[in-house]
């Protein structure tokens, strides 16, 4: 994970970029906003932006998005000043640091904000068999697609590759596919010149040339606009790629991988997905299992989560009871270790005993038992249903979400925590009342 952190590295902000060096980021400073344009646009590419909440987060966001440069920006700022943390979040950050930073919190945005996962667990034998194939496959340079439903780990699959690779010590760089819009998806592969487009206020170096000597990861790729298929198809074959607005081609030297939750032959019948380019990333394929399909994972993996967001929380680590193991056992996982994540996320959260209950283990569709909602009420606080008769669930649920975000100081990933959704959703939640101006104050 790559950190830019824009500022003088001194005091507080100085103490996050090292404890993000801890925690494996590899971390970057500009003592600018302008400087720090001057590395995103020249290929020293950013996972995430670090920035003091006092500086012009506004003047970065606005310049980012007409750049076309897709990274978050994280604000940081001394004391829990609510003010200050609900301005930043205003002017487009995605979290709200206080300084002093705290060191769970800091690897808690990291990993929010990057999605990244670097263990691979497990405990049967398709993930076992997958894995061997995947370190006879990684010293080379062949091309590899990873399927499988949403949620199963495909990426983290993929990073495993990069890490087994010759290609190791360069970078790992990630592109969601299914995430930018079709208009940027271009400029962000490839890059564009000085001019080519309305924004395009200096050449930028595209994840192309970022990922060169390294792996580039193509995720959701059969997300991908069929038009902007065979120019991807070009740059696989001929190993350079041309930038939006360039005149001459560029040469790049970089492994491809690409993954997929549908079945691109089938797509390529539909022809919505190009059989040519199909043939050219699928050298190597590999499939994820889903969930239910390997059960056997769901102990380990459910125990590492309790470990992690246990230490995350700052409350004890508590074992998984037998009866909560089985009732993890008989759940059908349609979204698979994401969905595993978040549920024991939450159980850590609503255990109370010496062991983590099945009570505590809230699966869709099953209410809280009285001891998990008495947990909820008591670190939420009582709700008053009477005012709650003759709203509408949207008006509630905005309200909810609002007041939450207020009570974390703008702080997103706690937020979602404590709202029991994917930090995903809640974006998507704010992203709605911003454009209703309904984000109150």
């Amino acid at each position: 994970m790559r950190l830019l952190i824009i500022g003088e590295l001194e005091g507080q902000i100085g103490a996050a970029s090292r404890i993000a060096r801890s925690r494996g980021a590899k971390v970057a400073q500009a003592p600018t906003i302008d400087a720090a344009f001057i590395a995103l646009r020249g290929g020293h590419g950013a996972d995430m932006i670090m920035i003091e909440a006092k500086a012009d987060i506004k003047r970065l966001v606005t310049q980012l998005e007409a750049e076309r440069i897709i990274v978050p920006v994280i604000a940081c700022g001394v004391q829990a000043d609510s003010a200050v943390a609900v301005a930043a979040i205003k002017a487009g950050a995605k979290e709200y640091i206080p300084l002093p930073p705290d060191e769970d919190l800091i690897a808690a945005v990291l990993e929010a904000i990057t999605e990244e996962a670097h263990a691979v667990i497990h405990a049967s034998p398709q993930m076992k068999r997958l894995l061997e194939l995947a370190d006879q496959v990684a010293g080379s340079d062949a091309s590899i697609l990873i399927t499988g439903e949403s949620g199963t780990g495909k990426e983290v699959i993929a990073q495993y590759i990069h890490r087994k690779s010759k290609r190791s010590g360069n970078n790992f760089i990630s592109v969601n596919c299914a995430a930018i819009p079709e208009a940027l998806l271009e400029s962000e592969l490839f890059g564009h010149e000085k001019g080519s487009f309305t924004g395009a206020v200096a050449r930028r170096i595209g994840k192309f040339e970022e990922a060169n000597n390294g792996t580039l990861l193509l995720d959701e790729i059969s997300e991908m606009d069929i038009r902007l298929q065979a120019k991807l198809l070009r740059a696989i074959q001929e190993h350079e790629i041309d930038r939006v607005g360039g005149t001459k081609p560029v040469k790049v030297n970089l492994r491809i991988v690409a993954t997929s939750n549908r079945d691109l032959q089938q797509e390529t019948k539909k022809g919505t997905f190009r059989e040519d380019l199909y043939f050219r990333l699928n050298v190597i394929s590999l499939h994820l299992s889903p969930l239910r399909d390997r059960k056997e994972d769901i102990k380990p993996i459910a125990e590492f989560f309790v470990a992690k967001y246990s230490k995350a929380n700052g409350v004890v680590e508590r074992k998984l009871s037998e009866g909560a193991l089985e009732k993890l056992h008989h759940y059908s996982w349609p979204g698979n270790v994401r969905e595993l994540e978040n549920i024991m996320h939450r159980a850590v959260l609503l255990a109370s005993g010496s062991d983590i209950a099945p009570e505590a283990v809230t699966l869709p569709n099953s209410p809280l038992s009285e001891a998990a909602a008495a947990n909820v009420a008591g670190a939420e606080g009582a709700l008053n249903k009477s005012e709650l008769v003759g709203r509408t669930v949207e008006s509630v649920e905005r309200e909810l979400i609002l007041d939450t975000l207020n009570y974390c100081l703008g702080n997103r990933t706690h937020a979602a925590n404590i709202l029991g959704i994917s930090i995903r959703t809640l974006r998507n939640k704010l992203k709605i009342y911003g454009d209703e101006g309904q984000t109150g104050t």
